[in-house]
């Protein structure tokens, strides 16, 4: 699929963009792929990285200084590209809340940015990365997100039958990423912290690693038509029982919910149930357009959900033990 293609990620320096790099050069031969990001000491400590342990391949890599709300950049950089995986985006909760001019520019002005530069340079697909802060949000940062991800799903209305398809990938919080509560429990704990932070004992999560995000970005590319938002589905956990896995027996400090955030991630709502599909280990949320026909762009195999359902992790059919926590946590 990505073999002879060329790949350009947006805030490629992150933490999937350094995962999905070392997977696709693993797993695939591409012609070339694009790091595109604002931060020049990363994109330097990701080259040196990548040298060290991919010194073959790393003739592939692109390192592209530039940020998503310059359209005349992403025309430049977009030059040639197969695929777009536009993983750029303004995530701090309280950063967006203190900031919102500067997240909107980046979070909303950026994603259409990225659908003006791909129409126009004639770019095969693009896959948007959402997050659960999206549904129903309750935060700038979420507004942000629905907003972009509508831009994403919408843009398939300008590019006709045989222009760029855009769809979108939606995650919860990813197990182990930069800025989640594994390593802010590890480092604490490593500081000799005796006691763990939890903002409400009820609290739960999805579990998904950066595997799972990079498969799911490649599923949307390989199977997308235009228009979708891809879900996979994961285990539950309770936030609890990751400081009893990290902490075993140690003490807790319930500080309350932070602004902004939820007691449980919920992934497709129930208003979206009546346009969702379950195919085994994911599930597809189709768009509500006039010229959609199932014949033509609904992947087959698929079963409708029934209405009224919630994708929610509180009431999750599959849940994570401490101790199951404790083994996927050694393998991150």
């Amino acid at each position: 699929m990505l073999n002879d293609k060329s790949i350009l990620i947006t805030g490629g320096t992150g933490s999937f963009g350094k995962k999905f790099v070392e997977i696709i050069l693993k797993n695939f031969k591409p012609k070339r792929v694009i790091i595109y990001s604002r931060d020049e000491y990363k994109q330097d400590l990701m080259k040196k990285d990548f040298t060290k342990r991919y010194p073959v391949e790393i003739s592939k890599l692109r390192f592209f200084i530039g940020d998503v709300r310059d359209k005349e950049r992403l025309l430049r950089a977009f030059k040639g590209v197969d695929y777009v995986i536009h993983a750029a985006a303004m995530k701090q909760v309280p950063a967006c809340e203190y900031n919102p001019f500067e997240a909107i520019k980046t979070n909303i002005h950026g994603a259409h940015n990225i659908v003006d530069a791909a129409l126009d340079m004639d770019v095969k697909k693009v896959v948007a990365l959402s997050t659960d802060k999206a549904v129903n949000p309750i935060n700038l940062y979420g507004g942000t997100k629905l907003v972009s991800d509508k831009l994403f799903i919408s843009a398939n209305a300008y590019s006709g039958d045989d222009g760029t398809v855009f769809s979108v990938v939606r995650y919860g919080n990813v197990s182990g990423s930069r800025g989640s509560v594994i390593p802010f429990f590890k480092e604490l704990l490593d500081s000799g912290k005796k006691k763990l932070p939890i903002t409400d004992t009820r609290m739960t999560r999805f579990w998904m690693t950066l595997e799972d995000a990079v498969n799911l970005v490649l599923k949307a590319l390989d199977e997308s038509k235009g228009g979708e938002t891809f879900v996979y589905k994961n285990p539950s956990y309770k936030v609890t029982d990751i400081a009893e896995a990290l902490n075993p027996g140690g003490e807790i400090d319930v500080v309350g919910i932070r602004e902004g955030e939820k007691l449980h991630e919920v992934m497709i709502t129930s208003d979206d149930s009546r346009g969702t599909y379950d195919y085994g280990d994911y599930y597809i949320i189709y768009p509500n357009y006039i010229w959609w026909s199932k014949d033509s762009y609904f992947k087959p195999g698929g079963k409708l959900i029934h209405d009224g359902w919630e994708y929610n992790s509180g009431t999750n059919e599959v849940w994570l033990s401490a101790e199951d926590l404790r083994k996927k946590i050694a393998d991150l």
